[in-house]
């Protein structure tokens, strides 16, 4: 019998990517998504891409309201784990609003872990952060770093961490991985799915691609006077495809374990580029001029992460593969075949 995984915020960007691995590896999903960072597009996409039992059920897990027809379709489904992707994600809408990214964040988490408990499948692998680092370590960080995020989007993922450690220290049925990964970019190798943020895009890669393929005039850098080679912040920069297999190897070491508990997991490649770095390789991946702007930093962010994740391999089997360039040119694949993202006329 299959393996049947829920996979919250399947719909979007992270969550499109992992559903075709699990499809492809013949796993059964079943798509918990409100479609409020996601479209219904990437839907059809992940069914022509990974034919499979996919499901859909269209909820808002930190709505309240929903909570019961969630828990239903939990147990209908038959699940027996899920990997955790649904919340909010941007830094700086957190900053200026904390209380919508608690409320959202961790309601969602607590409404999964009623669905999973009452379908006895005490098994999850959160997306949680680089974010739960925060200032206090010097990079490449591992699991033992410091953790102490300086945003209230990084402590809703550590309080979440926290939450599902505390459950699985009370309950030694339940087997959880904290996914600790760093910057996910490109797409899909076909360019049918990709990353689409409503409005004006919160990370950067997005920001670049939709400059390069014309529908925003230039890039703003935050800040190019951090203690970085070109002082503007670095990061690990890792392909959304390396990453969804990372879910997959997390959800099967968790299968394979005799006993429950909990465990972080860094997911990056353990080498860093600077925004300005970044727009180069983009610029060589589409042959398209990027302009940009600097400007003052923004609250929250820091000078420099990446990783090391060596844990990531020695007990998952697992190691990024794809290089910047190969980033950069699935992204731009994505974009220029969707300038107007999953709205674009095929």
């Amino acid at each position: 019998m299959a393996q049947k995984i829920v996979v919250t915020g399947g719909a979007g960007y992270i969550g499109s990517h992992v559903a075709v691995e699990l499809l492809s590896a013949g796993r059964d999903v079943l798509i918990i998504d409100d479609f409020s960072n996601a479209h219904p597009e990437a839907l059809a996409r992940i069914k022509e891409l990974a034919p499979g039992n996919l499901e859909l059920l269209e909820r808002d897990l930190a709505n309240p309201a929903h909570n019961d027809d969630i828990i239903a379709a939990v147990k209908a489904f038959g699940a027996d784990s899920a990997i955790h992707l649904a919340g909010l994600k941007a830094v700086g809408q957190s900053v200026a609003e904390p209380m919508l990214y608690y409320r959202t964040n961790i309601g969602a988490s607590l409404t999964l872990i009623r669905a999973l408990d009452a379908a006895n499948a005490k098994t999850i692998v959160f997306s949680s952060s680089a974010t739960v680092y925060g200032e206090l370590n010097d990079s490449p960080v591992d699991e033992a770093g410091k953790t102490g995020a300086a945003n209230p989007y990084g402590r809703t993922k550590l309080i979440i961490e926290d939450m599902l450690k505390d459950l699985a220290a009370a309950d030694g049925a339940w087997r959880v991985v904290n996914l600790r990964y760093f910057n996910p970019v490109g797409a899909h190798p076909s360019g049918r799915i990709g990353e689409d943020p409503n409005g004006v895009p919160n990370n950067l890669f997005p920001f670049i691609a939709q400059v390069a393929v014309g529908r925003r005039k230039k890039l703003m850098v935050f800040g190019d006077d951090y203690p970085t080679r070109d002082g503007t912040g670095i990061r690990d920069y890792i392909h959304v495809s390396d990453l969804a297999r990372g879910h997959l190897a997390a959800l099967d070491y968790l299968a394979g374990l005799e006993n429950g508990g909990a465990l972080d997991i860094n997911l990056g490649t353990g080498a860093g580029y600077s925004v300005l770095e970044a727009v180069a390789a983009f610029k060589r991946a589409s042959n398209r001029d990027v302009p940009y702007e600097i400007a003052p930093r923004r609250e929250g962010d820091i000078a420099e992460v990446y990783a090391n994740a060596k844990l990531a391999q020695k007990l998952l089997g697992w190691r990024a593969e794809k290089t910047i360039d190969e980033m950069c040119a699935d992204h731009w694949r994505w974009q220029s075949n969707n300038p107007d993202g999953y709205n674009t006329k095929v």
